[in-house]
C-alpha cells in the first residue's frame, strides 16, 4: 500500500497559495474584507484620567471623516494635517462618549499618528476619581459601514475587560 508523505495534495496548496496572495493583494489596494477597529480606555491611576487609543485602517477612516464632512482630505499627505487633525477632533467628540460612575466625562483630543495601513487616534478623559461603572458610547465608521465591529477594551487597576460593538450597536457598560 502506498502513502502519500504530504496531507495535503497540491491542488489544495495550490488554491490556498491562490487564495493568500489574492487576500494579500486586497490589503495592498486598500480592499480588505473586514471592517473593524479597535478602542482602549485605559485607566491611569497616577493621573486619574482614562488614556484612550483608537486605532483603525487609514483607508476607512479617511473615507468616513470626508464623507462625514464633505471633504477629501488625505491621510500621509501633509499639506492636510491641521485640517485633518481639527476634522478628527470633531468626529470623535460626535462618535465617541465616556460616562464614569453615572457622571459624562469630557474627553479631549489629542491627536493622531499614522501608520502604514491604520491611523492611531489619542484621546484623554479628565480626572476622575475611583471608577467602578464606566459607560462608553463608541461608534467609530458607522457613517460609513453598516459591518463594522468596533472591539472595546476598559483597563482598570489592571482589570481588563474587552467586548465586540457591532454595527448598529454603540453602548457598552461595565463594572469594576
Amino acid at each position: 500500500m502506498k502513502t502519500n508523505r504530504f496531507p495535503y495534495n497540491f491542488r489544495n496548496i495550490k488554491g490556498l497559495f491562490l487564495f493568500f496572495m489574492s487576500l494579500n493583494m486586497m490589503l495592498s489596494f486598500g480592499l480588505h474584507p473586514y471592517h473593524v477597529g479597535s478602542v482602549e480606555f485605559n485607566y491611569n491611576e497616577k493621573s486619574k484620567t482614562f488614556e484612550i487609543t483608537g486605532r483603525f485602517f487609514m483607508d476607512d477612516l479617511e473615507n468616513a471623516v470626508n464623507k462625514k464632512y464633505g471633504k477629501n482630505l488625505h491621510f500621509q499627505d501633509k499639506k492636510y494635517d491641521k485640517e485633518m487633525q481639527e476634522i478628527l477632533k470633531n468626529y470623535c467628540a460626535q462618535y465617541l462618549k465616556l460616562k464614569v460612575n453615572n457622571q459624562a466625562s469630557k474627553v479631549d483630543f489629542i491627536g493622531y499618528q499614522e501608520d502604514k495601513e491604520s491611523v492611531e487616534i489619542y484621546l484623554e478623559s479628565l480626572p476622575v476619581a475611583n471608577p467602578k461603572k464606566v459607560e462608553t458610547a463608541v461608534s467609530f465608521l458607522y457613517n460609513l459601514f453598516d459591518d463594522q465591529m468596533n472591539i472595546i477594551h476598559i483597563i482598570v487597576n489592571s482589570e481588563r475587560k474587552s467586548e465586540k460593538l457591532n454595527y448598529p450597536d454603540r453602548y457598552l457598560f461595565q463594572q469594576f
